[in-house]
């Protein structure tokens, strides 16, 4: 397993070479000057010439791009062109308000897709599971910026239940998380009643049946616990799909977070935090990733098995 971990760590360094080298072009073929963003509109020639000198911005495209990395790979991914405070700090200080809104988020797409994905396959072609159908359309045709606008229309504007804008309390945050959670909550629901309508058309659970175990022992003891892997699958997929799009939704209801620290590090053609951010991101996505893939041990002992070296 851990053989298995330390692979899967090192496929992620040319994916995250990869993302970087890809931003650093774009950033670099985009109109605009660092230096003039970091002294302002009224410093004269002369002093820009002389930072872009002292920050490097005169070398070469490759020489500019292998020291970013060789700084990144020390842990210093260099200062904001915008606050010239330290891009980790900067990372440091928004993520938490993003990871609150995701991991909300992934929280409501699980505690009501996978119950109503269950029920849905259990009692097919009820009403039940023709509503729950029509309402994961509905919510997979629905962006989440709409929605949040919406919902803000609603419970902000006219009810004033929930605040509109911030991330100070846990009002602040339902909105946003219902926003995100929407879509997700969806593709798990479909996922669900997918993979528990395969299951439970398995012939060990008509042996259950036929030997009188109860409807409620046949689903939660014998359904589920096979069902599980896809569905696991989808919630890490849905995780980093929460954290990309967070940066939509922080915008909506004006929460600082990492989604909004990229969109105005675009804005201030500020390299290395938009750089540091995406890598952060990609690396959180990963991490996540890999933890899926090892839950599924724990899940599935077939899985479980091919880390077991076999005793001779």
């Amino acid at each position: 397993m851990l053989k298995y971990i330390g692979k899967r760590l090192l496929l992620m360094i040319p994916v995250i070479l990869g993302i970087s080298f890809i931003l650093f072009t774009i950033m670099d073929l985009t109109p605009g000057d660092p230096a003039r963003v970091i002294l302002g509109d009224f410093a004269s020639q002369a002093e820009i010439d002389a930072l872009r000198e002292e920050m490097g911005l005169n070398d070469n495209f490759f020489v500019r791009y292998g020291r970013y990395i060789g700084n990144a790979v020390t842990g210093d991914l260099g200062n904001s062109y915008r606050s010239s405070a330290p891009v980790v700090e900067e990372i440091a200080a928004r993520f938490p308000s993003t990871l609150k809104i995701a991991l909300l988020a992934m929280l409501f797409a699980v505690l009501i897709g996978i119950p109503v994905g269950i029920i849905s396959a259990v009692k097919q072609y009820s009403i039940a599971d023709i509503s729950s159908t029509m309402l994961a359309l509905l919510f997979t045709s629905i962006p989440a910026f709409w929605l949040g606008l919406l919902l803000i229309l609603l419970f902000s504007v006219r009810l004033r239940l929930l605040p509109a804008v911030g991330s100070d309390t846990w009002k602040h945050m339902l909105m946003p998380s219902i926003s995100l959670a929407a879509a997700q909550m969806a593709t798990i629901i479909r996922m669900t009643r997918s993979t528990m309508l395969e299951v439970i058309r398995q012939d060990y659970i008509r042996t259950a049946k036929a030997k009188g175990a109860a409807p409620r022992r046949v689903i939660f003891h014998h359904a589920i616990k096979n069902a599980l892997l896809p569905v696991i699958t989808t919630v890490g997929l849905s995780i980093s799909n929460l954290l990309g799009g967070a940066l939509i939704i922080e915008n909506v209801f004006g929460i600082s977070g990492l989604g909004t620290l990229m969109v105005n590090s675009v804005k201030s053609k500020d390299t290395p935090l938009l750089i540091g951010s995406v890598m952060f991101a990609a690396v959180v996505a990963g991490l996540v990733n890999l933890g899926v893939d090892v839950l599924y041990t724990y899940v599935d002992p077939r899985i479980k098995a091919q880390f077991v070296k076999k005793k001779k």
